[in-house]
């Protein structure tokens, strides 16, 4: 189905484009149709999700294709579930519950379509556990002759010109978009399970000094360090027998709607117009944290309202080097005296074998930084990337960062493999926009 070009815009609305076609394919057939008709009238061709990237990863002068017909669980088999690409996480995490099944690990943006999550490496935390890209097991795709093709973890054949099944999954599982248009993904699931959700206040001091002990001894770890103050919530996420214990609605209206959205959003507001109130607006948050828990359904913990905009810059670094990234980043904000409302996130995940994923080849550890849309900080953002980089940081593909080809071949291991499919794949760029000629060259 094509309708009139209109402007597309992201979630927090730093990136816009406006496409020359747009098209809201239902089937694989329609997507490779789209394709083959783009490469006799030589646009260029993307499919957006819904737009919680921050970088310009999707965007087009060309070709638009949205994701809003194709959804939906297509089949189901002993120990997996395949789902069409434009289905954002949340319908997938309620059709998983309705037939007892769940995800291992996600992240806690949910409105994401699971192509979007996937492609930009969207990883949550989790020790032990890895993030979305290492619970997919096959991808469809169609390549940029229109042809479609199937990859899997297990695959053997070989695909074209020495390309062979296996290789492709691997690069294609977080391709940004510029290997095929995926339009299918088959994930490994397993029954559903609960989590018992442990949030408490911790001095960032102690929690550098635990770090190994809290991250080994927690599934998923996850805390938020409010700059200006030495505070941090904790989020301890591990499985639990039952039975469930979940938030009353008016607790969770409390805490996930009116305290974390409502009225943090106030406070970043008053923030924004007073600069100078700012340490005392996060002190005061900070005396204002107290310990809770729960137990419930896992997507319910894993999830989280957001619906403060912001603009974010996260990196990924060795596991090891987490501490000195945040002393360093401490250090920098007191030192340059700026004003940050939000607070850092730092997360945590095992290796990967995808060879994009941020999280290849070695434990690694999220630092993410966050600045209320209406005041951006690009210095704030540039300081800290600077410390990262140091650090031998990967930056994730969806957020804000200045990284270009030339850094990125250096800390990816695969990225010359992942260079040779596209040559063979894409040798005419029918994938290619403005943020893939920056990173991929």
């Amino acid at each position: 189905m094509s309708r009139p070009p209109a402007a597309f815009r992201n979630w927090a609305g730093n990136q816009s484009a406006v496409p020359a076609e747009v098209h809201t394919p239902s089937s694989a057939e329609e997507v490779a149709l789209a394709v083959r008709r783009a490469a006799e009238t030589g646009r260029r061709v993307r499919m957006v999700g819904t737009g919680h990237s921050f970088t310009g990863v999707a965007l087009t002068d060309g070709l638009l294709l949205r994701p809003e017909r194709l959804t939906g669980v297509l089949e189901t088999g002993d120990g997996w579930v395949r789902a069409a690409a434009g289905t954002p996480l949340s319908a997938l995490n309620e059709e998983l519950a309705r037939r007892g099944l769940a995800l291992a690990n996600m992240g806690d943006i949910t409105a994401q379509t699971l192509a979007g999550a996937v492609q930009t490496g969207t990883h949550g935390t989790g020790g032990r556990i890895a993030g979305l890209a290492d619970q997919v097991i096959a991808l469809d795709l169609v390549l940029a002759d229109g042809e479609s093709v199937t990859v899997s973890r297990d695959g053997t054949a070989e695909i074209r010109d020495g390309i062979t099944e296996r290789d492709l999954f691997d690069a294609a599982r977080v391709g940004l978009g510029a290997l095929g248009v995926v339009t299918a993904l088959t994930f490994a699931v397993e029954p559903s399970f609960l989590l018992h959700s442990v949030r408490r206040p911790m001095r960032l001091s102690e929690i550098l000094d635990t770090l190994d002990t809290i991250t080994a001894d927690n599934e998923h770890l996850d805390f938020f360090w409010l700059p200006h103050t030495d505070t941090c919530l904790t989020k301890r996420n591990n499985r639990h027998p039952g039975p469930a214990r979940p938030q009353s609605a008016l607790r969770h209206w409390l805490d996930d709607v009116f305290l974390e959205n409502t009225v943090f959003g106030a406070l970043c507001g008053v923030g924004a117009r007073l600069p100078a109130a700012i340490p005392g607006i996060n002190a005061l948050s900070a005396s204002a944290l107290s310990a809770s828990e729960r137990v419930d359904t896992s997507y319910k913990v894993f999830a989280t309202v957001r619906r403060v905009r912001f603009l974010e810059m996260e990196y990924a670094v060795p596991r090891e080097h987490l501490a000195q990234a945040l002393r360093e980043t401490r250090d920098l904000i007191e030192r340059r005296g700026w004003r940050i409302t939000f607070p850092i996130e730092v997360r945590v995940t095992p290796p990967s074998d995808a060879w994009l994923s941020t999280a290849y080849g070695r434990d690694s550890a999220y630092v993410a930084c966050h600045v209320y849309r209406p005041t951006p900080n690009p210095d704030y953002f540039e300081g800290v990337e600077e410390i990262m980089v140091r650090l031998g940081g990967r930056p994730h593909w969806g957020k804000l960062h200045t990284r270009d080809a030339a850094y990125l071949s250096t800390v990816y291991p695969r990225f010359a493999d992942f260079l040779r499919l596209r040559d063979l794949l894409d040798p005419g760029r029918m994938f290619a926009n403005d943020y893939l000629d920056t990173v991929l060259g």
